[in-house]
């Protein structure tokens, strides 16, 4: 499977949101906060550097619910770096 590049809005949404969850895991541990979003700990330090610009809904989703952010937020927060040219109009 070839997967398509990633935009820079991607890269960079992606860089953003790894702060945003790195600022609200605040001090507790990235292995305290990985085990209770049910995912490795290797996962969450790529997503918080932006390694995984890109992760899929149910790990964000589940990280959201772990450190008490607001998905809905979180997307507005986030929205800005969407890429105008994937909104098509409809």
């Amino acid at each position: 499977m070839v997967r398509t590049p990633l935009t820079e809005e991607q890269r960079d949404r992606g860089r953003a949101l790894g702060q945003i969850l790195r600022a609200a895991r605040g001090p507790r541990s990235a292995a305290d906060v990985a085990r209770s979003a049910g995912i490795s700990l290797d996962t969450l330090r790529k997503i918080e550097r932006g390694a995984i610009a890109v992760p899929a809904f149910f790990t964000v989703a589940s990280l959201a619910d772990v450190l008490d952010l607001d998905l809905t937020a979180l997307a507005r927060t986030l929205a800005p770096f969407d890429d105008p040219a994937s909104e098509l109009a409809g």
